[in-house]
């Protein structure tokens, strides 16, 4: 039963992260329509995106630390009832600071209630294959931009972006409501964890307070917060910086799908290889790869090349992220996944939230988005020296384990 299970796990873990995140990263595709519609600025929508990553900063722990003790299927489902909720009222704002409240702060803290506690649930699942298992969840969430962002597109294209809006809130609704209820306990912690001191032999007996003190989950946190603020910039605004080189809206639109297309070969292989080399080192050498391949943007400005970056960037960077919890899974007790995950989550959320904000002023100040991907560059730099510091805990003899 726990065996074939386990892969129920993870299909609603893709499903909850794809219908969920896509649905906030579907703000980027209304970005125009709304500011046409409404007036408002380019920067004043984006800060509703960087108040979500915010608000999901903000939630991370505490949803994770939730998910630990009551276990995650309760709050998954929370999550995904105040997401739909926050989209639909989101959809009939009158203010741009009442749109930015609600879509940002409920439909952030809604999407941090799916990420940490799936991606803690499936690592407790799973004793063998877990960096392909993490990796296809996040490849789940990967499908938001071949699915949500095409399907929000075409909305805007035949709808005004409220009913648009208001549609996808409905599709979160029916998709994500039935896919918690799916969602189990790992049998580990279901069972009273009587073999958990040998499961978690490295630091079984850590409490909370140590794993949140060590340097090791500290460098966790900023090197995620790096590695997010590298990419959140590009792929908030390279449908808009597409626009702005002359790109129709639907063709720049697919270029963010290319990008998830490439992410899910990415997610997939870096799984795979983290498996066989090792998540830290693999993940080392994607951060170095990401850096360069965010500058590329910088210097093209025809579908081609933009199809062509986005491939790389793609698979880079969606590839990096699920091997952060790989790392911690190997580093921490199970009991705590919730937490510790959530932690660096946090961490990631608020590297994610600089993006939409700095490159929509960069843009209203230089009219040109260059800078931010030369920026964004320098932070990959960053994520990259700053993994390369990191020291898994010392690993105990078996007899003290038992002990």
């Amino acid at each position: 039963m726990n065996q074939s299970y386990r892969w129920v796990i993870v299909a609603a873990g893709g499903l909850l992260g794809c219908v969920a995140i896509g649905a906030m990263f579907s703000l980027p595709v209304f970005l125009r329509p709304m500011s046409q519609d409404t007036g408002w600025s380019v920067t004043g929508i984006s800060t509703a995106m960087t108040f979500g990553f915010l608000a999901m900063a903000a939630a991370s722990m505490v949803w994770g630390g939730l998910s630990d003790r009551y276990g995650p299927r309760p709050v998954v489902l929370t999550g995904s009832v105040v997401l739909a909720a926050s989209l639909a009222l989101a959809s009939r704002a009158d203010s741009l600071i009442e749109f930015q409240l609600l879509f940002g702060l409920f439909v952030g803290a809604a999407t941090a209630a799916v990420f940490a506690p799936m991606m803690a649930c499936v690592t407790g699942w799973f004793d063998t294959q877990r960096g392909l298992a993490v990796s296809l969840v996040s490849a789940g969430m990967g499908m938001a931009p071949m699915t949500m962002a095409p399907l929000a597109a075409w909305l805007v294209t035949g709808h005004d972006w409220r009913t648009a809006m208001q549609i996808i809130a409905g599709i979160a609704a029916v998709l994500m409501i039935p896919a918690a209820l799916l969602v189990r306990r790992p049998p580990a912690l279901e069972a009273g964890a009587q073999g958990e001191a040998i499961a978690d032999a490295p630091q079984s007996g850590m409490s909370v307070g140590q794993a949140v003190r060590s340097p090791q989950f500290v460098t966790l946190m900023l090197a995620n917060f790096f590695c997010c603020a590298t990419h959140s910039g590009p792929i908030f605004h390279t449908v808009s910086y597409a626009v702005t080189c002359g790109i129709p809206m639907l063709a720049a639109v697919s270029i963010y799908s290319v990008e998830g297309l490439a992410g899910m070969f990415g997610r997939l292989g870096f799984g795979l290889v983290g498996d066989r080399f090792g998540a830290q080192r693999v993940l080392v050498i994607g951060l170095l790869t990401q850096a360069f391949g965010v500058l590329a943007y910088a210097f093209v400005g025809q579908l081609g090349g933009f199809y062509a970056v986005a491939v790389l960037v793609g698979f880079i960077y969606a590839g990096t992220m699920p091997l952060y919890a790989v790392i911690i899974r190997e580093n921490f007790p199970l009991k705590m996944m919730g937490t510790i995950i959530g932690g660096t989550a946090m961490a990631g959320s608020l590297g994610m939230s600089t993006g939409p904000l700095l490159g929509g002023l960069i843009y209203d100040r230089f009219g040109t988005y260059a800078p931010m991907y030369v920026g964004s560059w320098v932070m990959g730099l960053g994520a990259m020296l700053i993994l390369l510091t990191f020291r898994p805990f010392p690993r105990r003899q078996p007899e003290m384990a038992m002990a």
